[in-house]
């Protein structure tokens, strides 16, 4: 599925990720921490995303008021339209069950077409990281983009 997303985002001109970028040792070090999330229809994964309690790569060290949602992505003509907002929209969902009042995101920041994306789905822009590392070293700027969920007032330490 990953692999797949990311030919699909070579063939569309967006520089994000690259077939082979995440082999099976990473999903299934992520699904044994319990939170790699898919969706199904059809009996078929259309979809999926990783939820990470933290993420100080790219956000730094914060207090623990959110969730980070990872690596959102669907199937190009499996999945019904809106699979991947119901994916976000679940996120949400577990980051406000377990407590926590922001859903949190990065995309690269020469991707405006994503981050108009998350903009629609109710995600402001809050920063940029310039440098974060990638798998193979390099570094790369992300756009860091924030949700406030319902429930207690956003506090930033």
């Amino acid at each position: 599925m990953y692999d797949g997303a990311a030919r699909w985002m070579l063939r569309g001109g967006i520089d994000q990720w690259r077939p082979g970028g995440k082999d099976a040792a990473h999903f299934r070090e992520r699904i044994a921490g319990g939170e790699v999330w898919l969706a199904c229809h059809g009996g078929r994964e259309v979809g999926a995303y990783e939820l990470w309690w933290e993420d100080e790569q790219a956000w730094g060290r914060r207090a623990p008021v959110a969730g980070y949602v990872h690596r959102l992505m669907t199937v190009r003509g499996a999945a019904p339209a809106g699979t991947g907002r119901a994916l976000l929209a679940h996120a949400e969902g577990r980051i406000a069950a377990a407590g926590r009042t922001v859903a949190r995101l990065d995309c690269l920041t020469g991707n405006p077409r994503l981050r108009t994306y998350y903009e629609a789905a109710g995600y402001r822009a809050v920063g940029e990281e310039p440098g974060k590392l990638a798998a193979d070293g390099t570094r790369y700027g992300v756009t860091l983009m924030e949700r406030a969920l319902p429930g207690e007032p956003v506090i930033r330490p």
